[in-house]
């Protein structure tokens, strides 16, 4: 495959990601900016590989299961088995749901995570997405290490979505958000409450590599409201930042961070 026809088929399987009902033929060729014939060709040789199916019935096109045995495949080797354990004792110790995500250029992708919640109200949104910067804890302790225009380079970079998409404490401007990043700058670390969505809080905090301190991931404790109240986050920020820590420490040992 040519250049282009490679970032035609990487956007295809991006698209994909995003619809787990399925995409049709016209809508995928209109993203890709494609003719219906060139993109069909794509697909058929995308299916041929593994890597998309059809449905028989609606025909919309899905990403196999083969991407997801690749990432397993991939994180088995990575040193992923250095970091859950850490993920989880978090998890244990504050009753929550903890993410990692990793920095790669200008963007923050959450890759692991690990639930502390038995019962009652979980929060458990999908792994493998970038992380909003805008509204969200992880967002914003990673904003809060950069400079104030970095910071909002980077959030008109990734773009908001509609105020329907969360919650009723998102910052309302540009100035609201620098405000709360120097807080987290303050602080050491991140917190929200149903600014990612209605009912929900989250703390976060980054994750430097132990060699030069630039950031390669951030750590996050995510959960109801109700449990996670202002008071209760920083109570429980020690642990996350010992964790972050922790991380930091076995980050050159795991590819995860490379």
């Amino acid at each position: 495959m040519a250049g282009s026809q490679i970032e035609r088929a990487l956007s295809l399987l991006e698209s994909l990601t995003n619809e787990p009902r399925g995409q049709a033929l016209q809508t995928l060729a209109e993203q890709l900016g494609m003719p219906k014939s060139a993109a069909h060709r794509m697909l058929s040789e995308l299916g041929r590989l593994g890597y998309v199916r059809q449905n028989a019935e609606t025909l919309r096109y899905h990403l196999s299961t083969k991407l997801v045995a690749l990432g397993f495949q991939y994180l088995s080797g990575s040193g992923a088995d250095i970091v859950q354990p850490i993920l989880d004792r978090l998890a244990q110790d504050t009753g929550e749901l903890v993410r990692l995500g990793v920095i790669e250029g200008d963007r923050q992708t959450w890759i692991a995570k690990s639930q502390g919640a038995r019962s009652g109200l979980r929060y458990d949104p999908e792994m493998g997405r970038d992380a909003p910067l805008f509204y969200t804890a992880s967002g914003h302790a990673w904003l809060a290490t950069l400079s104030d225009a970095k910071a909002l380079a980077l959030v008109e970079q990734q773009g908001i979505a509609s105020r329907d998409d969360f919650g009723p404490n998102a910052p309302r401007s540009n100035a609201d958000l620098l405000e709360r990043l120097r807080v987290a700058r303050e602080a050491g670390y991140a917190w929200v409450v149903e600014s990612s969505a209605l009912g929900t809080s989250a703390l976060a905090a980054v994750i430097r590599h132990p060699r030069d301190a630039h950031v390669v991931g951030v750590l996050s404790v995510a959960g109801p409201s109700a449990r996670l109240s202002e008071p209760r986050m920083h109570e429980l920020a020690t642990g996350l930042l010992a964790a972050a820590q922790e991380l930091s420490q076995v980050s050159v040992a795991s590819e995860l961070f490379s």
